[in-house]
């Protein structure tokens, strides 16, 4: 497909990682993380964003009728992909670190990832549990 089939498809993920990245950013400034602290803020965000990816790849892969094609890059990649963040994540690690923060910072290099995808497991099961129960 050539690049100018792809332009609603780049829109669509501009446009939602534009919100999605806003939406991150306000979250910083509502609850901001002293420096050494243990960044709390990050870390709800990005399980928060991972359950949220959770509920809509099930929404978006296990319907009956196929949503729109622009549905999944503007809220998956897009919203979700902008709101969550890897980048911070490793800042905040390394920055732990180098503050001498040794158990704060292998502490939270290692929950992150293991919440993030309980987080991704957990909002899939109980979606596809509350949408069986729903079609009984």
């Amino acid at each position: 497909m050539s690049l100018r089939g792809q332009t609603p498809v780049i829109g669509a993920v501009a446009a939602g990682g534009a919100l999605g990245a806003a939406a991150r950013y306000g979250a910083s400034l509502a609850w901001p993380t002293p420096t050494g602290a243990f960044p709390w803020t990050v870390l709800l965000v990005n399980v928060s964003g991972c359950a949220a990816i959770g509920v809509l790849m099930v929404l978006v892969t296990e319907v009956a009728a196929a949503p729109h094609p622009l549905v999944r890059p503007f809220l998956g990649t897009g919203v979700l992909g902008g709101f969550t963040t890897f980048s911070t994540y490793a800042l905040d690690t390394q920055s732990l670190l180098s503050a001498g923060e040794t158990a704060r910072g292998v502490a939270y290099m290692g929950v992150t990832p293991a919440a993030a995808l309980a987080a991704v497991w957990g909002a899939s099961a109980a979606t596809r549990a509350a949408r069986r129960r729903r079609t009984r």
